[in-house]
């Protein structure tokens, strides 16, 4: 099965806090299916506004559209910036892997920030507007079952679960997680009708 998104979707690649280093399935699939994974100019305190930006260009640059692949922190990186944008409609997907719970009482006082609703006060956020796949681990530390189920319900996303698979990150085992590019790859629209397909 050809696991390699069509030439006509770009697929970036959005980690967590701190990124993703040697071994992180999205290293891997940079690699292999020559991804765009979004270096952030500042991995140890990741603002969220420079986090927006950096994404915001990096989707500009190219006229194509885009399929967002997030882990930890970027499926926060991904809501934020949907909520936020202009140009949200160049996105055609996102496979959400891992989020964590921006609730959780153990969260590092460094993303606490993230914490702060974008919409005014009891004012729910927008759902995404393209097709979403919320992936979680029954283990994860950073965030239980139901959190990120709530967080698929929210975001207007499918949700998935992997089992135990601890944080779903270079630890888990994953190599090159042929069955995350199946999901990413039933996110996407059909090359046979693709209304994004044209430059935007």
């Amino acid at each position: 099965m050809n696991l390699s998104a069509p030439p006509s979707v770009r697929v970036l690649l959005l980690p967590g806090w701190l990124g993703s280093g040697p071994g992180h399935w999205q290293r891997r699939w940079e690699a292999l299916h020559g991804d765009t994974l979004v270096e952030q100019d500042d991995w140890q305190t990741p603002r969220r506004g420079d986090w927006i930006a950096r994404l915001e260009d990096e989707i500009l640059a190219d006229p194509r559209p885009v399929a967002l692949v997030a882990h930890s922190l970027g499926c926060h990186l991904v809501a934020a910036w949907a909520a936020s944008s202009r140009h949200a409609a160049r996105a055609v997907a996102a496979l959400l892997v891992a989020p964590p719970d921006l609730r959780h009482p153990g969260l590092p006082s460094v993303l606490s920030p993230w914490q702060r609703p974008l919409t005014p006060p009891g004012t729910a956020a927008p759902a995404l507007p393209f097709g979403a796949t919320v992936v979680f681990s029954t283990d994860d530390p950073y965030c239980s079952s139901s959190a990120a189920q709530r967080m698929a319900r929210d975001w207007g996303a499918s949700s998935h679960t992997l089992g135990a698979r601890g944080h779903i990150n270079a630890d888990s085992g994953l190599g090159d997680w042929p069955e995350g590019r199946g999901l990413l790859r039933a996110l996407l629209p059909s090359p046979r009708h693709n209304p994004q397909a044209s430059p935007i």
